[in-house]
């Protein structure tokens, strides 16, 4: 028989006690470009068999793609498979054991985020 108790139950670590650290920003990015890949390359293939059917279908698609929307979706798929790539690479050296410390983590996150900007900037200046 179990007997019930006042105490109050555990809670769980909120967010707002946590300072953002930037190792903290570069692993939930992760897990967010992972979500827009998922859901860009399906759709980056969808349109690529639609295209390939019949000229108007072509026609439909490539006006669509010239559509700021479009082009929007284009930069944000491949900016997020940049990003996902280069910040696995960075996950697969902390797990081997290479850059465990602190400083060199928040320098490998640094540097994981400069190239993504910069390669953002250039496919932005591309579309």
């Amino acid at each position: 028989m179990s007997v019930a108790t006042n105490k109050p139950a555990p809670q769980s670590p909120r967010l707002s006690i946590y300072r953002w650290r930037l190792t903290m920003i570069a692993s939930l990015a992760h897990r967010a470009s992972g979500i827009v890949l998922a859901l860009g390359i399906p759709t980056l293939l969808w349109m690529l068999l639609t295209m390939s059917h019949n000229p108007g279908n072509f026609t439909t698609m490539l006006g669509w793609l010239h559509h700021p929307m479009g082009q929007f979706s284009l930069w944000a798929t491949a900016t997020a498979l940049c990003y996902h790539f280069i910040n696995g690479i960075r996950f697969l050296c902390l797990d081997i054991g290479i850059g465990e410390s602190r400083e060199n983590m928040k320098r490998s996150a640094k540097v994981v985020l400069g190239i993504t900007i910069l390669y953002a900037v250039l496919f932005l200046a591309v579309l």
